[in-house]
């Protein structure tokens, strides 16, 4: 775990589930009580080893398998534009917003300088439409007032 997953998931992007578990470099939540479904969230790696490019979000049925998996750009996200336009990284250069695992020894993690504020918005909104909240009771339907018949004219008869 030389990337300190826990650290990056509690301190960038502080998401704030029912209940979750971060195991290795992933994070595993439960994001409504009761619902079999589970969200894992990982690090997207890209063709470069120890490189990654943004989040890999999953839904998870016990029985089913994995039903979605969508991934998170940081670019898309504005996860390190500060960083990166102090660090002079335009889009389309080598290392723009990207977490490299390379230096091991440095003193500052690989993600320092990112805003998890776009990442953490979207994952909501992700878990939302996979985890609804729990519909609300509606009032029950009162009956519709039915008009009190007049009389009329008596039947004629023959």
């Amino acid at each position: 775990m030389a990337l300190h997953a826990e650290q990056f998931f509690d301190d960038v992007l502080e998401l704030s589930f029912y209940q979750y578990a971060i195991v290795g470099d992933a994070l595993y939540a439960a994001p409504q009580p009761n619902s079999p479904l589970r969200l894992r969230i990982d690090l997207a790696p890209t063709i470069r080893h120890g490189e990654y490019d943004g989040l890999r979000l999953r839904v998870i049925h016990p029985e089913q398998g994995v039903l979605d998996t969508t991934i998170l750009r940081f670019a898309d996200h504005s996860t390190f534009e500060r960083r990166d336009t102090a660090r002079g990284l335009a889009p389309g250069r080598d290392g723009y917003a990207l977490i490299r695992d390379w230096h091991a020894h440095s003193s500052q993690p690989p993600w320092h300088g990112a805003d998890g504020t776009g990442l953490r918005t979207a994952i909501e909104q992700y878990a939302q439409f996979w985890f609804p909240p729990p519909a609300t009771p509606r009032p029950s339907a009162q009956p519709v007032a039915q008009p009190t018949p007049t009389p009329g004219p008596a039947p004629r008869t023959r």
